[in-house]
């Protein structure tokens, strides 16, 4: 036993380092829609930032509510056990494009402090919405492999934050973030397959080289807060190992000036007409903040898929 023990101290002495862990970042300036300074400079440095208290339990209630709906009604027609689905299945429920098919969502996903946060830490004075989804990790979901968001997005520069929502938030063990401290000021931008489109496993970029020195920060997300990250940091999420299902809404915002780099498929830039060259705007990309709350964007003529990515 004594044995077993000393084998413990000298794992966790070895990976104090290399693994950390972040409960609670709060402040009372959050409300007025614009972070501290010294907010946004740590969101320079680390590539993530935890907010709390972003929003009130009575709000993620109302909106939880509202994307359990959504999901439930995207999803009524897959009666497959979580065992018969594929690995990418086996990982989360991905919904995209929800404000286009559900009213009392677009409250969420164009809610004026959470697009003012984005374009405070953007350093910009205008955001258009990239994209928002439930990603809803069932009991029993498998890890959500490490990668990067920007190379699935045909963009041409990373100028692009993601905002995670927990409804109840989110302890390890129950499929809580973790990010690669400053992963997103390496340089890396190596497309990783975590959809397993491909019959071999996905490139473990955690064993990159340039990734393996740096800590990877494993974040408990108390209910009301929002973690956001920018589009080049190396993220990943840990196995569900509880018996309920992790409820979480994500939206990704763009700087306004973008354009597109790539003719490859992409629904979300096809129906608008968008080609390799063009601004990145139109009905299905709407300007998020500046905005007026009480005038919330229209949706596109074609809608998205119900799930999966595209």
């Amino acid at each position: 036993m004594l044995n077993f023990f000393l084998l413990i101290l000298t794992f966790l002495r070895a990976h104090s380092q290399k693994l950390k862990l972040i409960m609670q970042t709060k402040t009372t300036k959050i409300s007025t829609g614009k972070l501290m300074q010294a907010m946004v400079d740590r969101f320079k440095i680390d590539g993530f930032l935890l907010v709390e208290d972003f929003f009130s339990h009575e709000e993620l209630d109302r909106f939880g509510s509202e994307v359990d709906k959504a999901v439930r009604y995207r999803t009524v027609d897959d009666n497959r056990s979580h065992g018969d689905k594929n690995l990418y299945e086996q990982t989360f429920v991905q919904c995209m494009g929800l404000w286009e098919d559900n009213v009392p969502l677009r409250p969420l996903t164009f809610h004026q402090k959470l697009c003012a946060t984005a374009a405070d830490l953007l350093e910009t004075d205008c955001v258009r919405l990239w994209q928002d989804q439930a990603l809803y990790k069932e009991a029993g979901g498998r890890k959500t492999d490490a990668h990067l968001d920007y190379p699935f997005w045909p963009v041409d520069k990373p100028r692009l934050v993601s905002a995670w929502i927990p409804f109840d938030g989110c302890k390890l063990g129950g499929g809580a973030m973790g990010y690669v401290q400053g992963s997103h000021k390496l340089g890396i931008c190596r497309f990783v397959d975590i959809g397993h489109l491909k019959d071999e496993e996905p490139y473990d970029i955690l064993k990159d080289t340039q990734v393996s020195s740096r800590p990877l920060v494993w974040i408990e997300a108390p209910k009301g807060s929002v973690i956001f990250h920018h589009a080049l940091t190396i993220h990943t999420a840990d196995a569900n190992r509880t018996n309920k299902t992790r409820r979480v809404f994500t939206t990704v915002y763009m700087a306004d000036g973008c354009r597109r780099t790539r003719d490859d498929f992409s629904v979300y830039l096809d129906r608008d007409g968008i080609k390799k060259g063009d601004l990145i705007a139109g009905p299905g990309l709407p300007v998020a903040w500046p905005r007026d709350e009480k005038q919330l964007p229209k949706p596109p003529s074609v809608l998205g898929p119900k799930t999966g990515f595209s």
